[in-house]
């Protein structure tokens, strides 16, 4: 036997993902955080490898989720959207090899426009209603007299609220609770499996019953104002006071340990079947969300600070002791390293980004890549080499702005109208091909004279360039310094490696 086959022979059979949307890593108590209690991540944490320079890739949440299960990072080509025509899900080439898989969700953007398509290759999913905007009832429960107004405008959440009567009635909750129970009753029934526990917790809105509301702010007077603005400079422009910027990271912290205490039974179930010995598990998130740190609230157009892209990673899996890893990796990597584990590497139809973690795990690797991208499309597009890192903004006018897609979609806001969220495309619009794929595909450009579609739309401040070891704050920005022209001339090689549109060269000064 090979070293190569005698590795594969001891590999976990199984696999079990739990993505908790909007984790902050420097809020963990595994990362160094004191401020809220997480005693099940730190749980997890302590049999586990514990990733130091994880970021994001594409942002924020569908495109996050579209670099885990599709392997490929878009946010260069198109803003939001479900799987493509010329791309498969994982699941799709882990039900051709055999494996058994498993949704269990309560992330209503998965079941929305432009979320088409994750969910329909697993062998069967499970969706926990009432979260966010998921239009899950048509009227809020008459009888229940405790649920203020939430929100300056109408949101599905004002109807489902009133539905929960008790901390188990929650989506996060129940859908922790339904993740135990699934392991307890298929552990030992499939040969092998793959368990996506997809948690919007701790996304807003940040509500929560007691204990937790009044946790870390026990003398909170009045209603909590559970939906975070999105805004730079929140407490200077007068949109929060200083109170009330207090109670709004006090609430998140709240939820953040009620949704800790829940994966508690995930663990306590994998604990019970004796599955550690034979399942890889891995902890991660979509992004961060900023509550305050450089007067930052919630996920606005800005640059990807800290808080928002440096997230946690944790990976526990069979014979490799805990411990910590400082090697770069990103969300893309994930994909990679579950069709690493399944053997389904090399059928994959789309062209993909992410490098296996398996050799990190294993000590066969200390790095397993030089950088990544990240950002939000129309936004930055940044650069980090785990030491450095750059935002690059547009040149001049954001433009040109171009998609590439067959399947017409942005976030859906229940604000805009569809119009606002994305421009129809119109007579500029033309058929392509993706890097990797010969299958035709709508590429859409729009310029200076359009009107900007969503995230695009807010103003830039210029480029940022900050050493991540020596200035973990992000304040001293070397932009304009001499050290700029090389990570300029870094992102256009990256850009170029991806195969990126043109335009994105023409909009970033990089032509």
């Amino acid at each position: 036997m090979t070293s190569t086959e005698a590795s594969a022979a001891t590999r976990p059979k199984n696999a079990v993902v739990i993505l908790l949307d909007s984790l902050n890593r420097h809020m963990l108590g595994a990362y160094g955080g004191r401020e809220f209690a997480t005693p099940n991540l730190d749980r997890l944490a302590a049999r586990s490898v514990r990733f130091e320079k994880h970021f994001t890739g594409s942002l924020p949440c569908m495109p996050a989720r579209h670099d885990i299960l599709c392997g490929a990072l878009d946010f260069l080509w198109k803003p939001w959207g479900s799987v493509e025509l010329w791309e498969d899900a994982i699941t799709r080439q882990l039900h051709h090899a055999g494996v058994t898989t498993q949704l269990i969700s309560d992330h209503p953007h998965l079941f929305e426009t432009g979320g088409e398509n994750y969910h329909t290759d697993f062998t069967a999913w499970d969706y926990l209603r009432g979260h966010e905007g998921d239009p899950w009832k048509t009227r809020p429960d008459p009888s229940w007299v405790g649920s203020p107004k939430f929100f300056d405008r109408f949101m599905p959440y004002d109807n489902s609220r009133g539905w929960f009567r008790g901390e188990a009635d929650f989506p996060g909750p129940r859908t922790m609770q339904a993740a135990a129970t699934w392991l307890d009753e298929n552990a030992g029934h499939h040969d092998r499996f793959f368990l996506f526990v997809d948690e919007f917790d701790p996304h807003e809105p940040f509500d929560t019953p007691e204990p937790y509301a009044s946790m870390y702010d026990p003398d909170w007077q009045g209603p909590h104002p559970i939906w975070p603005p999105y805004i730079v400079g929140g407490v200077a422009k007068g949109v929060l006071t200083e109170r009330q910027a207090r109670q709004v990271r006090a609430l998140y912290g709240g939820k953040l340990t009620m949704i800790d205490a829940w994966l508690g039974k995930v663990l306590d179930a994998l604990d019970r079947q004796g599955l550690w010995d034979d399942t890889l598990v891995i902890l991660c998130t979509d992004h961060g969300h900023y509550l305050g740190e450089k007067d930052v609230w919630g996920k606005p157009a800005a640059p990807i600070y800290e808080p928002l892209g440096h997230i946690p990673l944790m990976i526990s899996t069979p014979g490799v002791a805990p411990g910590d890893c400082s090697a770069l990796t990103t969300s893309v990597d994930i994909h990679a390293t579950l069709t690493d584990l399944f053997g389904v590497t090399g059928e994959v139809r789309q062209r993909t980004h992410g490098r296996s973690l398996l050799p990190l795990l294993s000590g066969e690797a200390a790095c397993v890549r030089d950088w990544l991208l990240t950002g939000v499309w129309g936004r930055e597009v940044h650069l980090i080499d785990g030491k450095r890192k750059y935002a690059c903004a547009p040149a001049g006018p954001n433009a040109p702005l171009e998609m590439y897609s067959n399947r017409w979609s942005t976030m859906p806001t229940h604000i805009l109208t569809r119009e606002q969220e994305m421009p129809y495309p119109d007579q500029r619009a033309q058929l392509d091909r993706m890097p990797g794929s010969a299958i035709p595909v709508i590429h859409q450009v729009w310029d200076a004279s359009d009107p900007a579609p969503f995230w695009a739309a807010r103003r830039f401040s210029g480029n940022h360039l900050y050493d991540l070891d020596e200035d973990p704050g992000e304040e001293r920005n070397l932009a304009g310094t001499k050290a700029e022209a090389d990570y300029r001339d870094q992102l256009r090689a990256a850009l170029e490696e991806l195969e990126a549109p043109a335009g994105q060269f023409v909009r970033l000064g990089l032509a």
